[in-house]
């Protein structure tokens, strides 16, 4: 595939691992040690930096238009960094920063949302939009966070749940959509 007007660098020598079914829109940074699963899509002004640990996404999963995802390297305290893994299904709203942390399948953070380093947001679980969860925070499975600080607000039900998984559906095939617009 061409990415037009797309950044794949490398770094230490770690390149970015593609897959192929995946769209990746103009105007995205992917850099370093990212690997990006089946039919994930990572939308437009989009920067992915894993130049001192590594960022994993998994299938179908989606990062919205102009959100960052980093990862923090190796320190004294914490040899083994906070690399940034992303389950499947998982959806990240516009202008998200997330940061060295792992996001469990089914999870959701919203629009302008912050996810720092060593939190972990679990299944069916959603961070709201404008939220910063602080470091080494946990929101476990089906519940959902508000707030700055994130604080619980309450339960995820099977209609909130049901209703994040329509829109990973809508995600991937909007992504191919525009792949397929792109690629002409």
């Amino acid at each position: 595939m061409t990415y037009q007007d797309v950044s794949i660098i490398s770094v230490n020598g770690k390149t970015p691992v593609i897959h192929p079914s995946a769209f990746i829109a103009p105007g995205c940074r992917i850099i370093g040690d990212v690997t990006i699963g089946a039919d994930v899509s990572i939308w437009y002004n989009c920067v992915l930096r894993a130049d001192v640990s590594h960022i994993v996404i998994g299938a179908r999963s989606n990062i919205q238009d102009g959100s960052v995802v980093h990862c923090d390297g190796p320190m004294p305290h914490r040899p083994d960094g906070f690399p940034t893994i992303i389950g499947e299904d998982v959806l990240i709203g516009h202008m998200a920063m997330v940061h060295g942390c792992m996001l469990a399948d089914r999870a959701f953070v919203g629009l302008k949302a912050t996810v720092m380093n060593g939190c972990r947001i679990g299944s069916d679980a959603m961070l709201a939009a404008g939220a910063l969860l602080t470091e080494n925070k946990e929101i476990p499975d089906r519940e959902l966070w508000a707030g700055s600080p994130a604080r619980r607000v309450r339960e995820i039900d099977d209609a909130q749940a049901a209703g994040m998984q329509m829109g990973v559906a809508h995600y991937v095939m909007n992504g191919r959509m525009h792949k397929a617009a792109i690629e002409g």
